[in-house]
Order: C-alpha cells, then sequence, then structure tokens
C-alpha cells in the first residue's frame, strides 16, 4: 500500500525498524518473548490512528521502543534490502519449521511470488522479535502459532466506514462508498488466495471492536492494558 493520508510516513518507522533489528541481535536465545500486537480491520476503520495511539501507550507503559509495522514499512525495507540483508536476519531466530509452516497455509503458496514469502517471512521475524503493532498484511493468520502475539480486530457500521474515509482522504462520500465497497472485496479475495483464509474469523483474536461506537483512544487503551497486564 502506497503512503497516503491514511498510513503514517515511514521515515520516523524505518528508524524505529532498524533499532528493533539492533536489539534482535543481542537477545539472548533464552530471553523471554516480548509481546507484539496485530490490528486487521474492516476497510474505514482507522486502524492506524488507533495503532498510533496505542503505540505511545505500549512505549510508555514498557519503557521501551517498539514499532508500528504495515506493508509501506516493508515495501520500503525491501527498497534497501540490498544493503540490508542482514536487518532481515536478525529480526528473531527463525525456527526451522517456518518454512513448512509458510508452505502448508495455502495449496496455492508456492504459485505466489517470491516477494510475498518474503513479506510473510518478515512478518513472523518482527513479531518473534516483538514490541511490535502490526497492521494488516494477514498478520493474525500468518502469526498464529506464535504465543508472544496478541490479535484485535476493527469492524464498523458501513456509514461510519464512508464517513471515515471520505473525511481522511477529502473526496466525496459517494467516492468513498464506493472505494469502501471494492477495496474490502479485494482485501478479501487476497487473503483468501494467498492464506486460505478468512480474516473476518472471530475466533483468530483476542478482541474485537465495534470502531463506530468505541473511540480510537479507547480502543487503545483496552488493548495496551489487555496485553501488557
Amino acid at each position: 500500500m502506497p503512503v497516503t493520508v491514511l498510513t503514517p510516513a515511514v521515515e520516523q518507522r524505518m528508524k524505529a525498524y532498524h533499532a528493533m533489528s539492533l536489539r534482535a541481535k543481542s537477545l539472548a536465545a533464552d530471553a523471554p518473548p516480548k509481546p507484539t500486537i496485530t490490528i486487521t480491520r474492516e476497510f474505514g476503520c482507522e486502524a492506524f490512528p488507533v495503532a498510533e495511539e496505542l503505540l505511545k501507550l505500549c512505549e510508555k507503559k514498557s519503557g521501551e521502543q517498539w514499532v508500528l509495522v504495515d506493508k509501506t514499512l516493508l515495501d520500503a525495507v525491501a527498497r534497501e534490502h540490498h544493503i540490508s540483508e542482514d536487518i532481515f536476519q536478525s529480526l528473531g531466530q527463525k525456527p526451522r519449521w517456518l518454512d513448512e509452516m509458510l508452505a502448508t497455509l495455502s495449496p496455492n503458496w508456492k504459485t505466489e511470488s517470491a516477494y510475498y514469502q518474503l513479506l510473510c517471512k518478515e512478518v513472523v521475524s518482527i513479531a518473534m522479535a516483538g514490541n511490535a503493532v502490526i497492521v494488516g498484511l494477514g498478520a493474525p493468520i500468518i502469526t498464529l502459532l506464535l504465543k508472544n502475539c496478541y490479535h484485535f480486530r476493527l469492524f464498523a457500521e458501513r456509514e461510519f466506514k464512508v464517513r471515515s474515509i471520505a473525511r481522511r482522504m477529502n473526496i466525496p462520500k459517494q467516492e468513498a462508498d464506493i472505494m469502501v465497497e471494492e477495496k474490502q472485496k479485494e482485501r478479501d479475495r487476497i487473503i483468501r488466495k494467498l492464506l486460505d483464509a478468512d480474516e473476518h474469523n472471530p475466533f483468530y483474536y483476542h478482541m474485537i471492536f465495534n470502531n463506530g461506537k468505541v473511540r480510537n483512544h479507547q480502543i487503545a487503551k483496552a488493548i495496551s492494558d489487555f496485553v501488557l497486564k
């Protein structure tokens, strides 16, 4: 996903990403895992505003640096891959079962691009390193076997999603209404095709929030209180 008004700028997050990679290098193999939080949403819900507030709360509660991860960030990392392969490898220790697990996620897996395989491996590696908030990317499905991960989802009535997109992108409501419909169908199709799964399945998540009824800061506080008990 390109950087838009819907996603936070990537430059500052790249600094946090590299700092996390250095920390992961220095961790002892038997160090207790740090938590990772995944957030998925119906298109039009305000996952990034929630994630940004959540990041601040988690850093304040833990006294440690956290990183906000999405496809925009991983795309930026991929663009500098020629100078950062060591960073890719340092984000946690990939277990031997990782490739086998990814290969069994979907019958279509081996026909898909090497880029998506790389992306999924990075999601798992980041999740294993901990102190991360991962937005989208099918993360709750990809990291299903990781016990340090906590999964949350946002949903809302269509009217809320349309108003939110129209306001944040400064477009007419009619255009936002079409976008909400089309983008959600596209997202569902991609997850089904690549991961053979349905992100709407409530059993993936620790909590599900109605974004139209609960304010962003309340959602962020509930998640941080739950994860950082």
